[in-house]
């Protein structure tokens, strides 16, 4: 295989990048604990991705691999999810019954942030088939390079354990786990830059 090309998202790809994230989490424990049935998955995850990782658009730290195979979404230090966007489509979205521990959900990721400066990977995603291939940890290693260069801590949550030895090769520590009533584990993972 020749190296994966790593480019940045543009705005008028973003469909694309949001696209090639839908598909990636299409059997992740969280989102799909989120939004269960096939039809609200697909209707609603993508507002859900612009919601929660959307912002990595606007700061240009939106990559993608060879014609959208896959996408990272980072936000940088200092910039965090557009927290109303992502409150209210949980609102109107999520089952009245599920409120309750979806925010309760919500709130323990926020306490695990750390507290200083840090770039904040909320989503990275490949084609299902497409794994295994390399791409994920060249979308991985491209950014985690600025990381080391700005001398910045890299966070992200984990949302499948099979994932964790993934994020442990390229330096992550888990430091937690997040669960919440009748949800899924999420594993918070820090990398102390290099």
């Amino acid at each position: 295989m020749t190296k994966p090309t790593i480019k940045t998202v543009t705005p008028s790809n973003m469909d694309q990048a949001v696209g090639a994230v839908v598909l990636a989490f299409s059997s992740d424990p969280v989102t799909r604990w989120l939004y269960p049935g096939p039809h609200q998955y697909l209707l609603h995850l993508p507002c859900f991705v612009r919601a929660f990782a959307g912002k990595a658009f606007e700061h240009n730290s939106a990559y993608y691999v060879d014609g959208y195979l896959g996408a990272a979404l980072w936000l940088p230090p200092n910039v965090h999810p557009d927290e109303n966007a992502l409150f209210a489509l949980l609102q109107r979205t999520i089952p009245e019954e599920n409120q309750h521990e979806v925010f309760a959900f919500v709130e323990q990721m926020d306490s695990f942030h750390p507290s200083e400066p840090h770039w904040y990977l909320p989503m990275i995603g490949l084609d299902p088939a497409k794994q295994g291939k390399g791409y994920g940890s060249a979308l991985l290693k491209h950014a985690l390079e600025q990381c080391d260069s700005d001398g910045k801590l890299a966070y992200l949550e984990s949302s499948s354990p099979k994932s964790i030895p993934f994020y442990q090769r390229h330096g992550f520590e888990q430091i937690g786990t997040i669960q919440v009533g009748s949800s899924p584990p999420l594993f918070p993972m820090l990398r102390k830059p290099r």
